[in-house]
């Protein structure tokens, strides 16, 4: 499987410069072939190949288009083939695509290159913090490596972006070939399951009765507007403007980085600890199209939770089952009886059995539950997938959210 690392790039100022300007060029060829893509009769669209062999011509028609690396502009021309294969695909499950748009100076801001005579990585620096990497056309920088940087053989992809604070970066994608088998459902204990509900009052509430709560970014939120305002009060374009926007960029990084940080940790804790993590398959994009806390589930940011839950199993070797989390709050864990209930209502009391417990609780046994019927469909009773969940109820224990932010949170 691929995996990529992200490292801090320190590019002298003419590099800076150089790189900058390429990417400006990128952002033009991109956007020219976007347009000769949809002038094209809809039944006659060109492909990437199409277009590939169709930029020697514009090279010749508009020579600034010669300055950046031939491989970088073709592989913008390739990614504006797979964003429109994404698109075909939305529309294919009933969402509207739409098309492709143009993007102005400043929206397109990396340039990639995927085969390793593009670039050379120098590990002999008298720093073991930093490593010093050449990419074609732009020239050499020095990254910071705060963890070990392959070498450039082991390289699969190279992007180097800058970020709207002004901060450049690089992502390194390499290929991961042994990574840890997952262990046989047979041999799993149900101590080693877990059954995860994500929530609004907390983030997550598991079926051990442990609650982790929301963040709470009041105050970033409260600076990211302030500092909104000094930009709305700037001259567009001017000095002072840019650097205003470069402060809003970093007031809004530094939400991003927050909760980024929060989920990395909650991830890693669950895949570590759990070799089964069932957890509902939401669909959230409905969802934040109600009026009811959207704003609050868009900061949660459960697809990307969701994202990185997977993607971490595979690295860890835990097995991930998404669940349907249709009637989760109202069925009793404790004998399936549906009970309706506002969602006020933080207490499950059922009518059926007089089972009682937490709301979320419930949700999360019921969670569990629904995955270890997946996972042990088709498998012979006595195997441990199929052990039903203890009927008492330990003692809740609540998580801070800032004890799983504060260790090892970068900086702003």
């Amino acid at each position: 499987m691929q995996h990529t690392l992200r490292f801090r790039a320190y590019l002298p100022e003419d590099v800076a410069s150089e790189a900058w300007r390429h990417i400006d060029i990128l952002r033009q060829i991109r956007n020219h072939a976007v347009r000769d893509y949809y002038q094209a009769d809809s039944d006659n669209r060109p492909s990437d190949y199409d277009q590939h062999k169709k930029f020697t011509d514009w090279r010749d028609r508009w020579p600034i288009f010669s300055n950046p690396s031939a491989h970088a502009a073709q592989q913008a021309i390739s990614q504006i083939h797979r964003d429109i294969e994404t698109l075909r695909e939305r529309r294919n499950e009933g969402y509207n695509g739409g098309r492709l748009k143009w993007q102005g100076a400043g929206e397109f801001r990396s340039v990639s290159y995927n085969q390793p005579r593009r670039w050379n990585v120098d590990h002999n620096t008298d720093d073991d913090r930093f490593v010093r990497l050449r990419l074609e056309k732009i020239g050499w920088f020095t990254i910071r490596a705060d963890r070990t940087v392959p070498v450039g053989d082991e390289i699969d992809e190279v992007i180097l972006k800058q970020e709207k604070t002004g901060n450049w970066y690089v992502s390194v994608v390499t290929e991961i070939e042994e990574t840890p088998e997952k262990p046989s459902l047979n041999t799993i204990s149900p101590d080693d399951c877990i059954g995860v509900d994500l929530g609004i009052t907390s983030y997550i509430h598991t079926s051990e009765n442990l609650s982790v709560e929301t963040l709470d970014l009041s105050d970033e939120y409260d600076r990211y507007a302030r500092e909104q305002r000094k930009l709305d009060r700037k001259e567009h374009g001017s000095n002072n403007w840019e650097n205003q926007r470069q402060k809003v960029a970093r007031a809004k990084r530094a939400i991003k980085r927050k909760v980024l940080d929060y989920q990395h940790k909650l991830t890693t804790w669950l895949v570590r600890e759990y070799n089964v993590v069932a957890v509902e398959d939401l669909d959230v994009k409905p969802m934040l199209e109600t009026s009811q806390n959207a704003k609050n589930k868009q900061d949660a940011a459960w697809s990307r939770f969701l994202d990185l839950l997977e993607y971490k199993a595979d690295l860890h070797g835990t097995h991930i089952v998404k669940v349907e989390p249709e009637g989760t709050t109202k069925e009793c864990a404790s004998c399936g009886v549906e009970t309706d209930k506002p969602i006020w209502i933080r207490e499950h009391s059922c009518p059926a059995c007089g089972h009682t417990e937490d709301r979320d609780l419930n949700a999360a046994k019921n969670i569990l539950n629904r995955g270890l019927r997946q996972l042990g469909a088709g498998r012979s009773e006595s195997t441990p997938m199929q052990t039903a969940l203890p009927t008492f109820t330990p003692q809740r224990e609540a998580v801070d959210a800032k004890r799983v932010v504060e260790v090892g949170s970068p900086k702003a």
